[in-house]
């Protein structure tokens, strides 16, 4: 079994466009939320969003984003950012050992919306390039066919846990053997009228127009979720690799745990049970105790 470390880290979001400023401004309280201005929500249940503020025709050629959904756009520039951040010359190493996992909830929903007003219209006018952007596991490819990586690529597609699935796949991916280092994350971009309308109409998303306070997860007053987009992706690599090239270490991951409560399509169960043995499932495996924790 091999040890897995965090070599880099690389994110784009509604509070910071890098890793330092993403920490500066969480670390003070800074909101990203502000109102939807991508489109008219005057008729829709919901206003407000975490929007980020990028320009990506900064970061990526303009032919290149012409074919990919910004889920894509906005992983693809955090990854490159964690690449960097990693200092690793894939050059230098074995690419057939190295490999992408990236987790998406929908994918390109921007994308599957403006092709079917296209559809609506006329269906010789929706993109030949409709399905390779907007299905979830093309982030991955987009970074494997930009550092031209040929190890394991896929997408985990569950929800609010994707990114996180991705994160204990390339863990146990690389602890077992098959490969030295993983682009491992997630990204979403999907606030569209779609998306704002379907999660408003199901009392997902809270109705608070105050940015400041409409977004409060673990609050008893809670009365919803604000939507978001943004991308954030890390670099996991087996130790004696990343030992090898003197690569600086954040973190060591040792353990993993994924259950399900089984309980209701949306709601987690009201006891708890699913995340205590989740927790405990990724505490035994790192040989813990709890009251290490």
């Amino acid at each position: 079994m091999h040890r897995v470390v965090v070599t880099g880290m690389g994110v784009i979001s509604p509070i910071g466009n890098s890793i330092h400023e993403f920490w500066k401004n969480a670390s003070s309280g800074k909101s990203g939320i502000s109102k939807i201005s991508s489109f008219d929500t005057s008729n829709l249940p919901v206003h407000i969003a975490g929007n980020c503020s990028i320009d990506l025709s900064e970061h990526l050629d303009t032919k290149a984003l012409n074919k990919m959904d910004r889920f894509s756009a906005l992983c693809l520039i955090a990854a490159n950012q964690a690449i960097q951040d990693s200092n690793i010359d894939f050059k230098k190493v074995d690419l057939n050992k190295a490999g992408v996992i990236i987790g998406s909830g929908i994918g390109g929903m921007i994308t599957f919306e403006d092709q079917h007003k296209r559809l609506l219209k006329n269906p010789k006018r929706v993109s030949p390039f409709f399905i390779p952007s907007m299905i979830p596991d093309i982030a991955s490819g987009h970074i494997a066919l930009e550092h031209n990586l040929k190890g394991i690529n896929y997408a985990v597609v569950s929800a609010c846990a994707s990114s996180s699935h991705c994160i204990g796949d390339a863990f146990r991916n690389i602890k077992h053997g098959y490969s030295d280092i993983i682009i491992a994350g997630g990204s979403e971009s999907t606030i569209t009228p779609m998306a704002i309308a379907g999660f408003g109409n199901m009392k997902a998303l809270t109705k608070n127009p105050d940015h400041t306070s409409a977004s409060k997860p673990f609050d008893l007053n809670r009365d919803g979720f604000v939507m978001g987009e943004g991308s954030g992706i890390l670099i996991l690599e087996n130790l004696e690799h990343a030992l090898s090239r003197n690569a600086n270490i954040y973190a060591e991951i040792k353990g993993f745990g994924a259950t399900a409560d089984a309980y209701h399509i949306t709601s987690p169960h009201p006891d708890g049970e699913g995340a205590s043995n989740a927790m405990l499932a990724a505490i035994n495996e790192a040989n813990l105790n709890i009251e290490e924790i």
